[in-house]
């Protein structure tokens, strides 16, 4: 099953130029059912890569771009009036597909976010009164741009916490750039366009998940993830220099991403058990959205990699796992 994954990130490989972490991520997504929030400058293929993700997967896809006057229904689906039958009728939204593109979420208002909450946290929908599961595979890659940007509303937290990895992408090197501007001369010129079969069914996507599963955690790894997690709750201990830098630190919801994430991670090295450099790899993109910094924080240069680091530094990594 990894060999499939494998391919899967090959085929990724031949659409999107670099952001290898980016790539690594969405599978580790793929393999848990967690939801992902990336974030960057417009023009990074992230929108690219979530397509060419659904297609790896013959997965269902659907893109939502999020604008200022969205409204819940354009995203859940409505009751309409059926003129034959004289009822109402339910008209499923794009939600009902099993991988979500909610392409610049923070552009949308808050009303519209929240519609967002019940879907990501159970899979399923409410509207008209009724309950409507979504499909069993059912995961949001939602783009972001920065907030300094006119035009975009922050998340509320609740929805953040719903997301299991938070990823940074950054530029392209200029070797990386180069190459994007070749392949798209080639395909411009109807060469280089790859054909590629999926690598993988929602189904098989299912049992990987239950592989995933099943990784070997020891107990002093487990420790290590709360400590990590709730060393956010009680800086002071870990770091005196960190005692005012956060508002809010990560919630339970936090230490279970993290063993997911990590679980999924080491399966896609090849190995059924999980070790601290696991934990370690996933630790800043699962906590990165999930602790809220002080003003004074900012004041003093501080922000949420750096601090994530430092408790990376400051707690003890278990000598035998």
């Amino acid at each position: 099953m990894q060999a499939q994954f494998q391919q899967l990130k090959q085929h990724l490989q031949t659409v999107i130029v670099g952001q290898e972490a980016l790539l690594d991520k969405m599978l580790v997504a793929l393999l848990t059912g967690g939801h992902v929030l990336l974030e960057g400058p417009p023009g990074l293929a992230k929108t690219t890569a979530v397509k060419a993700l659904a297609q790896g997967v013959q997965a269902a896809f659907q893109r939502i771009q999020f604008t200022p006057d969205l409204m819940p229904g354009d995203v859940i689906g409505s009751e309409v009036l059926d003129k034959e039958s004289g009822a109402l009728r339910f008209v499923p939204g794009p939600i009902f597909h099993e991988i979500i593109l909610a392409d610049e979420i923070n552009r949308a208002p808050p009303k519209v976010q929240s519609a967002l909450l019940e879907a990501m946290a159970e899979k399923q929908v409410t509207a008209g009164g009724k309950t409507r599961p979504l499909p069993e595979t059912f995961l949001v890659l939602a783009t972001q741009n920065p907030l300094e940007q006119n035009g975009t509303y922050p998340l509320p937290e609740a929805q953040l916490d719903r997301f299991m990895l938070h990823l940074l992408l950054d530029y392209p090197t200029p070797q990386e750039e180069l190459e994007v501007l070749r392949r798209d001369r080639k395909r411009h010129f109807g060469e280089d366009r790859p054909q590629f079969i999926a690598a993988l069914t929602p189904q098989e996507v299912l049992q990987a998940r239950h592989q995933v599963a099943e990784q070997y955690v020891c107990p002093e790894l487990e420790a290590y993830m709360v400590a990590l997690v709730t060393a956010t709750r009680r800086l002071q201990t870990v770091d005196n220099d960190l005692s005012e830098v956060l508002q809010i630190g990560a919630s339970p919801r936090a230490s279970l991403a993290l063993l997911h994430a990590s679980c999924a991670w080491a399966w896609l090295q090849g190995r059924n058990f999980v070790t601290p450099e696991d934990v370690q790899q996933m630790l800043p993109d699962v906590l990165r959205h999930r602790i809220i910094l002080s003003f004074s924080a900012y004041a003093n240069g501080w922000n949420a990699d750096k601090i994530i680091a430092r408790i990376l530094e400051r707690v003890a990594v278990p000598e035998q796992v």
